[in-house]
């Protein structure tokens, strides 16, 4: 799906939904963690601890930059990685480990920044920065980010266009009736792949704010 650029810079995919039938069948994957702060009226306020992602920086427009982007990250966790550094002995000699998996995890994020798409996938919470394997690629980069603050709305059914921006509408009301500040770019949460019936789909959007 190609998304208009009046929808705002940021997206998270929240399943990787071309993995339903790509022959790992329906996977349960370990969803990002948050503390609720405050519910009221359907909006939810919402704080994400610092999360170690795995990242890539591609150009293009949201399709293209979205593929290459996943498949460059799904690779890393599916072993195009290095367990442990080369490590250099008074010979010398360097000694490689064994490349390893990493689960899956949601969501799966692409945000603008300039001039291309930062893709990001959360890596599970088992693992600190230093534990990760060194990626194969050097286009992929691991990183920590910080704790984030957000609102957030829940909405069911299609991924219209208009449907998006009715609730990205309601949650900025709200934003602003609180007063609360928005420090960042809006963000569409979807939690289900495509082929789920659309009275059945889980959507969020999430904005970044000072609380």
């Amino acid at each position: 799906m190609k998304l208009p650029n009046s929808l705002g810079s940021s997206v998270v995919l929240a399943l990787p939904f071309v993995l339903y039938f790509t022959g790992f069948g329906a996977m349960a994957v370990e969803k990002s963690k948050y503390k609720i702060l405050e519910t009221n009226n359907g909006f939810e306020i919402r704080e994400y601890p610092p999360q170690v992602v795995a990242e890539t920086l591609v150009e293009g427009d949201f399709d293209d930059a979205g593929n290459q982007g996943f498949r460059r990250l799904f690779d890393y966790i599916s072993g195009n990685n290095r367990s442990g550094p080369s490590i250099e002995m008074t010979a010398p000699v360097t000694q490689v480990g064994v490349s390893q998996k990493i689960a899956m995890t949601a969501p799966v994020g692409q945000m603008k920044t300039g001039n291309s798409w930062r893709i990001t996938f959360v890596m599970p919470s088992k693992y600190a920065l230093p534990d990760l394997p060194e990626p194969g690629d050097t286009r992929v980069v691991l990183a920590q980010d910080p704790e984030t603050t957000v609102a957030a709305i829940k909405y069911s059914g299609t991924w219209s266009t208009d449907r998006y921006l009715a609730n990205k509408d309601l949650l900025e009301k709200y934003i602003a009736e609180r007063g609360f500040d928005t420090v960042g770019e809006p963000v569409w949460a979807r939690y289900d792949p495509p082929f789920m019936p659309w009275f059945l789909r889980r959507n969020e959007i999430l904005i970044p704010i000072s609380y």
